[in-house]
């Protein structure tokens, strides 16, 4: 199958490349590189099965040959990203997703949108199902993610639902992992970075508050099964193994042999106080569940962000 993959230069993005192409699949990235990286997807650069475009989705997507799939996954996800950059989040939701979904169509192509848990806000039922609706401040400082996601959602139903699109939809549950950027923002990566350089590990609020942690292979894993299923979604994909943040904090310190101590701060307005994923439906409809222990994709993520600090010491 031929398949473009929007925002496939990122975390997320250039990990699924490597497994499509890996499968035998034939990829095209397309990415602004306003977020994603070339050092994530150049070890692919010489492989015939895969094109980089360096376009964005807020324009429309023109690119000649058949398609037989889209994933779109072309979105800031990091809360300093996407809080810095609220009109761009906003429009890559709105605009980006249609253009993709125009895309898809045109080509007869199946189309995965990669949504998100926090569609959920700080939730009230907990764990979260897919029927669960949510409970998302529309005016809060974070809407401008959780927003432009849920608009994404009801775009991607209406193209299925009013001409017929072969569209499907997960919802992301927090993913860690190589290639994630340092100065992301979210709870992995940012206790690594700070543990490496042995500096204050930063709990906001009391640390009480709830992650579900899944490795980046068993995500991108899901989001194949996806692709290759005719299954519409929305399927939440996540690990249901439910950590606080304080948890994390000292798994992380603990892997790393640091000694930062971890200095608490105020919670920010919106922030999630219990994430967890009910994954019912992934695992009767896709088969798919979490296999990676999060102590064993820990020390992986821990190893691949001192690599990477050692050699910017080293530059």
């Amino acid at each position: 199958m031929r398949v473009l993959v929007t925002g496939g230069a990122g975390f997320l993005g250039s990990h699924l490349c490597d497994l499509l192409i890996g499968r035998g699949d034939t990829v095209v990235c397309l990415d602004d590189l306003s977020t994603g990286r070339r050092d994530n997807i150049a070890h692919l650069a010489g492989s015939p099965q895969f094109t980089f475009i360096e376009g964005s989705v807020l324009a429309p997507i023109d690119i000649a040959g058949d398609f037989g799939g889209v994933v779109h996954l072309a979105s800031p996800a990091s809360p300093p990203v996407y809080l810095a950059r609220p009109i761009f989040t906003l429009r890559t939701g709105s605009e980006g997703t249609l253009n993709a979904l125009e895309f898809a169509c045109d080509k007869a192509a199946r189309f995965v949108l990669a949504s998100t848990s926090e569609v959920y806000g700080d939730p009230l039922v907990h764990p979260q199902p897919e029927s669960y609706w949510g409970n998302v401040n529309p005016a809060g400082p974070r809407s401008v993610y959780d927003e432009a996601k849920r608009y994404a959602e009801a775009l991607t139903t209406a193209y299925r639902t009013s001409v017929g699109a072969d569209t499907a939809i997960v919802r992301i549950f927090n993913t860690y992992g190589p290639r994630m950027r340092p100065d992301d923002g979210r709870v992995v990566s940012s206790f690594i970075n700070q543990a490496l350089r042995q500096a204050p590990l930063t709990v906001f609020g009391d640390g009480s508050q709830t992650r579900s942690l899944c490795y980046v292979d068993d995500l991108v894993r899901g989001l194949a099964l996806m692709l290759d299923s005719g299954e519409p979604g929305p399927i939440n994909l996540g690990n249901p193994v439910e950590l606080t943040v304080r948890d994390i904090a000292e798994l992380v310190r603990q892997s790393v042999g640091s000694l930062s101590e971890i200095q608490l701060h105020p919670l920010p307005e919106d922030d999630p106080t219990r994430r967890r994923p009910d994954i019912t439906l992934a695992r009767t409809l896709l088969d798919w569940y979490p296999r990676v222990p999060v102590e064993q994709g820990i020390a992986r993520t821990i190893e691949w962000h001192a690599s990477t600090l050692g050699e910017e010491l080293a530059s």
